[in-house]
């Protein structure tokens, strides 16, 4: 049971809303921990085949919660970076899951929502949306978020917008490559559904090890060691029984066994 999200399972779907709609969603300690621990129980379930991820009221996510903020205000180091620690954690948690993550983006979305959107694999985002790394007019840094986020967003726009904590509107996100989808906020919810669509119409284990795919893949050199591990894994999809599953639907012309189920 959890107090701070909102959780839905439709089907092969489980669609994840921040429920903090009087704070726009804004982080305190339970969202970080009903988060880390949901995503865990979504990796192990084989059934699963897409997640959205988004927030009820008018944002995704404004960024710490400012009472919490006040708390933090009192801490010791060793306090510090516990909770850093946590929200660490927490991130890697969605990062890591196998399970396909559609990011669904409206209102504001800010430092720690920018890291939230940055471990889902695919960003959908209503027009008008702000983002912004907010962190250093605070005299801080966007630390546990940034191997997400410059991941996402590339090294040259985190150069900037870590540094500025300028806001930056979804059409610059798009632009960047970080937002994948820009839509008018009426079609925001259809939007991430053709996307949810697309995934859960595509081999169940192929489109997690797709996912893994190019985490593992993403900045490596293109060395022999690369070119032996990748041509194992096409092997090896190839010769699970769900490799040829699709590769005889599509041979028969007929639809593969994980749409008729």
């Amino acid at each position: 049971m959890t107090t701070t999200l909102d959780i839905r399972r439709e089907g092969p779907v489980a669609r994840v809303y921040l429920n903090r709609p009087d704070v726009r969603n804004a982080f305190n300690e339970g969202v970080v921990a009903e988060l880390g621990a949901a995503f865990p129980g979504f990796a192990a379930d084989a059934s699963l085949r897409a997640i959205v991820l988004g927030g009820h009221g008018k944002a995704f996510c404004a960024g710490a919660d400012l009472s919490w903020m006040r708390e933090m205000a009192g801490y010791t180091w060793e306090q510090n970076r516990a909770d850093a620690q946590a929200l660490a954690d927490m991130l890697w948690a969605v990062w890591s899951c196998p399970v396909p993550v559609v990011g669904r983006i409206h209102g504001d979305c800010y430092a720690g929502g920018v890291g939230l959107a940055s471990v889902c694999d695919v960003l959908v985002a209503a027009e008008g949306v702000n983002f912004c790394l907010s962190e250093a007019k605070l005299g801080l840094l966007p630390g546990t978020i940034s191997p997400y986020v410059i991941r996402a967003m590339g090294e040259q726009a985190s150069r900037r917008y870590f540094v500025t904590a300028e806001r930056f509107s979804a059409a610059q996100a798009h632009a960047m490559g970080f937002v994948h989808e820009l839509c008018a906020v009426d079609r925001l919810d259809e939007k991430v559904d053709e996307i949810v669509a697309a995934l859960v119409a595509n081999g169940p284990m192929a489109t997690r090890a797709c996912k893994k795919l190019v985490q593992d893949v993403a900045g490596l050199p293109i060395d022999e060691s690369l070119r032996t591990e990748t041509a194992r894994r096409i092997a090896d999809i190839r010769a699970s029984d769900e490799g040829k599953e699709g590769v005889q639907s599509f041979l028969n012309k007929r639809k593969p066994a994980w749409l008729l189920d």
